[in-house]
């Protein structure tokens, strides 16, 4: 490869998933100037730190909040994350949830610490432990809203720990379906899952429709006793509706990864320090992951896990390509595809495919597209970003 990439980190990214950038055709760095490439982590990115030279973002991690990803499909650039990636880590925080929360394991911790060490102590330990009893899970129902990858995963370890599990999701993928246990049973709403579980963990991406998903309204109709489990996102939940529940004996616990001064102290409520995906095993797949996406755009246009974009590939059969983003609107290949011919250019091979408004283009040529070219391609409306590609050093195997 010849040319060099430029990649300006954020946040403390895994050393592994870094040395899949080949040394000596990528620079990579803290904060590089003019990059070619963003990668990060939770380091919430503004639009002054994002160059015009960018080309691709991401994000080693599922969630995307961080990312002003509107603004970046109106410039044509796809904003990458690693779904899955962190999966186990999650699943394995909530299982630890749910047993601290049936156990009551916070404050019978925090209630040992606050003994003082005199003669009595053994005694004091045995007359307090009454308040902590708990219950085993076992014959339990688990409620799984959004059955993703960490969704999916939490439900089928709930039912190897003998518990029943109820699951919601209205939009869960094909794929999701297929390996989701056969023994979930499916429910129509989230209210009925509310109003049938023990415990109801979250699984769900934070927009517009799940923001507050759970408030005061559906917990005034939840299951007396039941533990709510956030691990999604803090704005998924109305803090001040679980606190109210939480007064009215309606929810035993809330135990989330996203601690807030609203929060802090509250009985009743265990909050974590954002521990979803600090395993040394999840930060370093979710960089192998966002790298590997990041290295086959850039030299390759290929596009797989974008937030923003369709997902495109295309085997290299030219060492002349050529990368366009582009608004979903009729006639739009017709145009580019007019103007190359114009230019004298032959299609080798074309692939075109959308996702919602955005629209993502491949094109492999007979012969190398000139500047002047590739900025009237550039021109036409809807055109969102174009992309010549560096030419293949061999024949791909």
């Amino acid at each position: 490869m010849s040319e060099k990439f430029r990649i300006a980190t954020y946040n403390a990214i895994s050393a592994r998933g870094l040395e899949r950038f080949p040394h000596g055709a990528y620079a990579v760095g803290k904060a590089l100037a003019h990059p070619d490439a963003i990668l990060l982590r939770s380091h919430v990115l503004e639009l002054a730190e994002i160059a015009d030279t960018v080309k691709a973002i991401g994000r080693a991690g599922a969630g995307v909040n961080n990312i002003p990803v509107e603004e970046m499909s109106r410039r044509g650039i796809p904003v990458f994350n690693a779904p899955g990636a962190n999966a186990n880590a999650v699943k394995e925080l909530v299982l630890a949830a749910m047993l601290a929360a049936a156990r009551n394991l916070v404050p019978a911790v925090a209630y040992v610490q606050s003994l003082a060490p005199s003669g009595d102590f053994d005694k004091r330990v045995e007359e307090g432990k009454k308040q902590f009893a708990g219950f085993e899970l076992p014959g339990r129902t688990l409620g799984v809203v959004g059955l993703g990858a960490i969704g999916g995963l939490v439900a089928d370890s709930a039912l190897r720990l003998g518990m029943n599990v109820v699951g919601y999701d209205p939009e869960i993928t094909v794929d999701n379906a297929w390996r989701l246990p056969g023994s979930v049973r499916r429910a129509a709403s989230i209210d009925e899952v509310l109003k049938g579980s023990d415990f109801v963990t979250l699984h769900v991406p934070l927009n517009a429709k799940t923001r507050h998903l759970v408030g005061r309204e559906r917990l005034a109709h939840a299951r007396k006793g039941l533990v709510l489990l956030n691990f999604s996102r803090d704005a998924v939940v109305d803090e001040e509706a679980v606190l109210a529940s939480l007064a009215e004996k309606r929810l035993h616990a809330y135990v989330c990864d996203f601690p807030s001064p609203r929060l802090q102290n509250q009985p009743g409520v265990v909050a974590f320090p954002h521990l979803g995906a600090s395993t040394e095993e999840a930060e370093e797949n979710c960089a192998l992951m966002v790298v590997d996406q990041l290295r086959a755009f850039l030299e390759q246009g290929a596009i797989a896990n974008a937030v923003n974009f369709p997902s495109v590939e295309m085997a290299r059969e030219s060492p002349h390509r050529i990368a366009i983003a582009n608004a979903n609107v009729p006639n739009m290949v017709g145009q580019i595809s007019t103007t190359m011919a114009q230019a004298g250019l032959n299609i080798h091979n074309m692939v075109n495919k959308s996702k919602g408004e955005m629209a993502y283009t491949l094109v492999d040529l007979d012969s190398a597209v000139q500047p002047e070219v590739a900025a009237r391609i550039a021109r036409i409306p809807g055109v969102l970003s174009v992309r010549t590609l560096p030419p293949i050093e061999h024949s791909p195997q």
